[in-house]
C-alpha cells in the first residue's frame, strides 16, 4: 500500500466510524469539491480501558502499520500534555489542552517537535460554546447532546492570523468534519499534528 504524507496536502476530512466501546475514524484527502478524494489515508483507533489515554493512527483498517500515536504523559489529568510520535518513536509534537479557558471555550496548545508553540486551536464562538456547555445541564436533553445540529468549529491561531479551521459536518448520524489548512501555504503546521489535534478533539473529549 503507498503511504500518503499528509503534509503534501491542506485539506482532509474525518469521519467517523460508528461504534458502541472505542473510538473509530478515517481520514481522507479533500477533493476540488470538498469531498472525498479516493479511499482513506490513515485509520485511527483508541484504545480501550487504558489508564492513559492511547490513540494509534495506522495505514488502513487492517492495522497492520503504524504511522503515529498520541499518548497521554500523566493519567487523569485535564491538564494534560499529550505527545504525538511517528512508527519509529520520534516526536511530532505534543498536544495540551488549557483547562481554564476550555471551561468556556475549548481551548487546546499545539506544539512542534522542539516543544515549542506553534498554534493555538480554540472553538470559533464563545456563544456557539456556551450553549453546548448549557444544552449538557438540560434534564433529558444533556444524552443527545451529541446527536443535535450545534455547531462544533474550531480556528488554528497563531495570535490573532488564523491558519485553518476545523469544522463540523450537521445532521451526520457519526460525526463528520472539514479541516481546511489552506491559510497555511508555508505548512508551517505539522499536517500529521493537525491530523492528531483533529482526532483528539473528539475522542479526548468523549464526543
Amino acid at each position: 500500500m503507498t503511504i500518503v504524507d499528509p503534509n503534501q496536502f491542506d485539506r482532509f476530512i474525518l469521519r467517523q466510524r460508528f461504534r458502541m466501546v472505542t473510538n473509530e475514524y478515517d481520514f481522507y484527502v479533500a477533493g476540488p469539491d470538498g469531498e472525498a478524494a479516493g479511499d482513506p489515508i490513515c485509520f485511527v483507533k483508541q484504545k480501550t480501558f487504558k489508564f492513559k489515554e492511547d490513540i494509534r493512527f495506522y495505514t488502513d483498517a487492517s492495522r497492520a502499520e503504524e504511522l503515529m500515536r498520541i499518548k497521554a504523559r500523566q493519567r487523569f489529568d485535564p491538564s494534560a500534555r499529550y505527545d504525538v510520535t511517528d512508527s519509529a518513536g520520534q516526536t511530532i509534537g505534543a498536544i495540551q489542552k488549557v483547562f481554564g479557558a476550555s471551561l468556556l471555550r475549548s481551548t487546546y496548545k499545539l506544539f512542534d517537535s522542539s516543544g515549542q508553540q506553534t498554534a493555538t486551536v480554540m472553538e470559533e464562538s464563545q456563544v456557539v460554546a456556551a450553549v453546548r456547555r448549557l444544552v449538557g445541564f438540560v434534564p433529558y436533553l444533556d444524552s443527545v447532546a451529541n446527536w443535535l445540529p450545534i455547531p462544533y468549529n474550531f480556528l488554528f491561531l497563531r495570535g490573532d492570523i488564523v491558519l485553518g479551521s476545523h469544522k463540523r459536518r450537521l445532521f451526520k448520524i457519526s460525526d463528520a468534519y472539514d479541516i481546511d489548512m489552506t491559510a497555511d501555504p508555508d505548512r508551517t503546521i505539522d499536517r500529521r499534528l493537525v491530523l492528531a489535534i483533529a482526532v483528539g478533539m473528539d475522542a479526548l473529549q468523549a464526543r
